[in-house]
């Protein structure tokens, strides 16, 4: 009784500490609660109609469309700016299709398996002729070769271990293509309902065709804006307010964007870099001449083109090198040249010009024996049988080979990094094979047997060797302008500073307006991404830190100058200021000039009044007309002209978009051409169709697209 005594009289005390326990728990479980939903919120990519898309699950798609192209192109590998165009088409895709699913889900509108396969077996969609399915004979896709090409993948990676990852990489990309064909379909469903909300008639079409072809010929009297000084002009900030409520739809945001004032610094060669690099080229001048085979000391040299030592087209090369490959004597080394294009020295020594098949049809017997002497047996025998007259194929088939005839082009091995000798002797047989020969060729691993059958397309082909090397600068060259831009930037803190004393300094400073998350970089500058970060993180008047990027090569440090937030821009952005005042500026002199035209019922009272006189044909109704002296199209003049009758003056002065005009209708003619209702309704329904082709953009703006891509690619 004592013990409960003492707990009653301390349960105040006891209750606040409870409270406060209880309290720390639960701001515990809150703070983990917001922690994960921060780090959940920083691997979102995007956001369409509320559903998040995670870096993983967009990395899945970016990679599977790389391997398309990759297949598409026969592309090893994607550059920087082929991986951002596939990365675009990647988010482009995926919001549309979201878009698109959305609307058809409301509707019903679903793509079933029997209406696939009918676009299959049909087999004229542009997507199918793009796969290994596609049957060059019939110019159609072949639904049972697919049928057994699924047949045979499933089967194939248990049994045969090195088509596995063939069939594997065809199977992705057909994957793709099906799902792609999906989407395009149900697309092409919503569209297809939407087209039929759009509808044309024979009087509407009867008008169209008057508008097209009835001309007008006018004389025209043109009073341009630019006649009036823009001093002359009062604009007060009333006036600007009210033509800023006027059009202020223009001025709605739907995507934040930023300001920026930047400094970007490019380093490059300096004197003493070049000598370096020119010496270095006057030893390899003395080399080429001298080699016999210049693969190692092109491969030493670290040149940007490769040496294969086989021919290869005019293709193969650099446009620069190429240009010059004529000119050159067959054995002759160039001189060293400087190409300001692509910033590199160049050289070439000139091995070979021939004559050659640009593509070769051949086929082959692959030949292999216990040792190399039993080898070479069964090759001389297949030989000597074959140039005895026993027929290819069954020879072939006695080996467990098919025979069958393939074509070897160019473009196949021209590219390539490297060629073993085995692989150049193998080309170069198959170069210098007349048709129908037959030839031996002694490789490492066994021989072949090859004959040629055909050869197209003879062409010039060269063996160039070719030692082509950026013109870079050195690491003390680097560290200098480092240090001399590092220490401005450490004497000018804030962005006004920065813009003051940069001209001073030696440095330029630039502006961008609108960068939005879209880009890829900052100031078309590569490897941006922290900078891009920091940009859609900082404040108004923030300064960066400097950033080293490019290709290692560029130095950057940019400033915050303006946050565009979503809405509409106010009248005080110095573009939407610009563009108001400019408008009113056009108002005014149009006020001006109409009240000089007042009373005016001719031509020739224009022309007292100085109005420009020009005699105009061809006008309609359809076209905006065009005028010299104003220097703009002028849709309004159009509409004028076809409303006044053959001989009249028109009714009052007409305000275009570049001045005010007052014209006389000389005569009125229609086009030669007949009337054809059902081809006109087609027309405007095509038209219509266009215009209203911006419903994907009104379903974009209310979908509430978040584009967070910059944050990781």
């Amino acid at each position: 009784m004592a013990a409960l005594g003492k707990v009653r009289s301390k349960g105040v005390l006891l209750i606040c500490i409870i409270s406060l326990g209880l309290f720390a728990f639960i701001a515990e479980e809150a703070f983990r609660s917001c922690e994960s939903s921060s780090n959940d919120a920083r691997q979102q990519v995007g956001e369409v109609l509320g559903e998040k898309i995670s870096v993983t699950d967009f990395q899945k798609l970016v990679d599977e469309y790389t391997e398309v192209i990759k297949m598409q192109q026969g592309q090893e590998n994607l550059n920087e700016d082929q991986l951002n165009q596939v990365k675009d088409m990647v988010w482009n895709t995926y919001v549309q299709t979201k878009l698109v699913e959305n609307e058809a889900k409301k509707l019903g509108l679903t793509v079933t398996d029997t209406e696939l396969q009918n676009v299959l077996i049909e087999g004229t969609n542009p997507m199918l002729m793009q796969t290994p399915f596609f049957n060059q004979q019939t110019g159609r896709f072949d639904a049972n070769a697919l049928k057994k090409f699924l047949a045979e993948y499933k089967t194939q990676g248990k049994t045969n271990l090195q088509l596995a990852k063939q069939y594997e990489t065809i199977y992705k990309y057909w994957t793709f293509i099906e799902k792609s064909l999906r989407q395009q379909l149900l697309a092409q469903k919503y569209q297809g309902l939407f087209a039929h909300c759009l509808l044309s008639n024979k009087v509407e079409a009867q008008m169209a065709f008057n508008d097209q072809n009835e001309e007008s010929q006018i004389q025209l009297a043109a009073l341009p804006y630019s006649s009036i000084d823009d001093n002359k002009v009062q604009i007060s900030d009333a006036d600007l307010k009210a033509k800023y409520d006027e059009v202020k739809g223009r001025f709605k945001q739907y995507v934040e964007s930023r300001d920026i004032k930047y400094i970007d610094v490019q380093v490059k060669a300096s004197a003493a870099d070049r000598a370096a690099l020119q010496k270095e080229f006057a030893a390899y001048d003395t080399e080429l001449a001298s080699a016999a085979d210049p693969s190692d000391l092109v491969h030493k040299s670290g040149s940007l083109i490769s040496y294969i030592g086989v021919p290869v087209s005019k293709d193969a090369f650099p446009y620069d090198i190429a240009q010059r490959l004529d000119s050159m004597a067959v054995g002759s080394t160039s001189k060293v040249v400087e190409n300001k294009g692509d910033n590199t020295l160049n050289i070439i020594k000139l091995v070979a010009k021939q004559q050659l098949p640009d593509s070769v049809q051949f086929r082959q017997i692959q030949v292999a024996g216990a040792n190399a002497q039993e080898t070479a047996k069964r090759a001389d025998s297949i030989y000597t049988a074959l140039k005895s007259g026993a027929d290819f194929e069954v020879i072939a088939k006695k080996y467990g080979q098919t025979g069958e005839k393939a074509w070897l082009t160019t473009r196949q091995y021209q590219s390539a990094p490297s060629l073993d000798k085995n692989t150049k002797d193998y080309i170069n047989s198959l170069n210098t094979m007349a048709v129908n020969e037959v030839k031996n060729i002694a490789l490492t691993q066994g021989n072949l047997i090859v004959q040629v059958v055909d050869r197209k397309a003879v062409i010039s082909k060269y063996t160039a060797a070719v030692i082509k090397k950026n013109i870079t600068f050195s690491k003390d060259t680097y560290n200098a302008a480092f240090n001399k831009f590092s220490s401005f930037v450490s004497a000018n803190l804030s962005a006004e500073d920065l813009v003051k004393n940069a001209a001073k300094a030696g440095f330029t400073v630039q502006e961008r307006k609108d960068v939005t998350t879209a880009e890829h970089n900052l100031a078309g500058i590569r490897s941006t991404r922290e900078a891009m970060r920091w940009l859609f993180e900082a404040k108004k008047g923030a300064v960066s830190p400097l950033y080293e990027c490019g290709d290692n090569d560029h130095m950057l440090i940019v400033m915050l100058n303006n946050i565009n937030n979503v809405g509409y821009r106010s009248l005080e952005d110095a573009q939407v200021k610009e563009y108001v005042k400019g408008e009113v500026m056009k108002d005014k002199k149009a006020e001006m000039l109409l009240a000089k035209l007042n009373g005016v019922k001719s031509v020739d009272a224009a022309k007292a009044k100085g109005a420009t006189i020009a005699a105009v044909n061809q006008v309609t109704f359809a076209a905006p007309v065009f005028v010299a002296a104003a220097g703009a199209s002028e849709p309004a003049l159009s509409g004028a002209v076809a409303a006044t009758a053959k001989g009249k003056f028109c009714k009052a002065p007409v305000k275009g978009n570049a001045g005010v005009y007052v014209f006389q209708v000389v005569n009125k003619t229609k086009r030669p051409g007949k009337f054809d209702a059902a081809t006109m309704m087609q027309q405007l329904r095509q038209k219509e169709m266009q215009m209203a082709g911006n419903f994907m953009n009104e379903l974009y703006i209310k979908a509430k697209v978040v584009d967070n891509r910059y944050l990781f690619f």
